[in-house]
């Protein structure tokens, strides 16, 4: 059998989300299929050269091994090791720099800009949301007044300064390379991850393919979330491409056998 590094941090501590169990599950399957062994990234190197294909998971947020992660990427570029997912996303894999760059050409994504004194595109509200642009699992997320916003020194560049958007719901779309395998939303907006099977509209799935598809990843899992405005709009949150939760947990016995089809399919597929 083909073998698979399956990089992961069985220790990370993540509000609202079991990491270690939803990698237990899947490399419990997954072993039926390939010679696999779980590996954390800090200690991938020794082993990276015997895998056939380095499956990138549930590594936490690259804030806590930010020097361990550049160095991988590196080494993957340089001496061109098989990953899914590949490195050459264009959404959270390099930051949330797109999230500027995609507001201001006009996608629907949350209204974001960089620095304090841009903050007029983002127009009138009673309050901002602030984060790193390299952070996750709301590391750094604040919550502030227009006031307190401007008492702030955030011209650096280094912040996302976003209204506080006053949505219904958050809804997440997965992808297993191109091809969307469910969609999952949670009703109550203050439980972000107490989640429910959502079924997507046509105009939904447009929505999450046009991001999919402006990404332009050779192949990987991606989650698109997004929450639905009061005028029933979506507006893109992220785009997760390095190493999105994927909540397999908590689907239905039938869509979580679908989504390990083909994920084993995508990696069969990559070696």
């Amino acid at each position: 059998m083909k073998k698979i590094l399956y990089l992961t941090d069985l220790c990370y501590q993540a509000k609202g989300r079991e990491y270690f169990r939803e990698d237990l599950y899947i490399t419990g399957v997954l072993k039926d299929h390939f010679d696999i062994a779980i590996c954390h990234i800090k200690n991938a190197e020794a082993y990276e050269d015997q895998a056939d294909l380095i499956v990138f998971r549930n590594t936490g947020s690259v804030i806590g091994y930010r020097d361990t992660y550049d160095c991988f990427v590196r080494r993957v570029h340089e001496k061109g090791l098989n990953t899914y997912n590949t490195f050459d996303g264009k959404a959270d894999m390099r930051g949330k720099q797109y999230l500027v760059d995609l507001s201001a050409e006009g996608f629907p994504v949350t209204p974001t800009v960089d620095r304090i004194e841009n903050i007029a595109r983002l127009g009138e509200c009673a309050r901002y949301v602030i984060k790193p642009k390299d952070g996750a699992d709301s590391i750094g997320l604040e919550f502030l007044t227009k006031e307190e916003l401007l008492s702030r020194n955030l011209s650096s560049g280094e912040m996302l300064i976003q209204p506080a958007v006053d949505f219904l719901y958050e809804v997440s779309f997965y992808y297993v390379n191109d091809r969307m395998v469910y969609a999952m939303y949670a009703p109550d907006k203050g439980k972000r991850w107490a989640l429910r099977k959502y079924e997507p509209t046509p105009l939904d799935k447009a929505f999450a393919d046009s991001f999919v598809r402006w990404n332009t990843i050779r192949r990987g899992i991606q989650r698109v979330d997004a929450c639905r405005t009061h005028d029933g709009k979506l507006l893109l949150v992220e785009l997760e491409d390095l190493n999105p939760f994927l909540s397999v947990l908590d689907l239905d016995e039938e869509t979580r056998a679908e989504f390990m089809e083909e994920f084993i399919a995508a990696l069969r597929g990559s070696m």
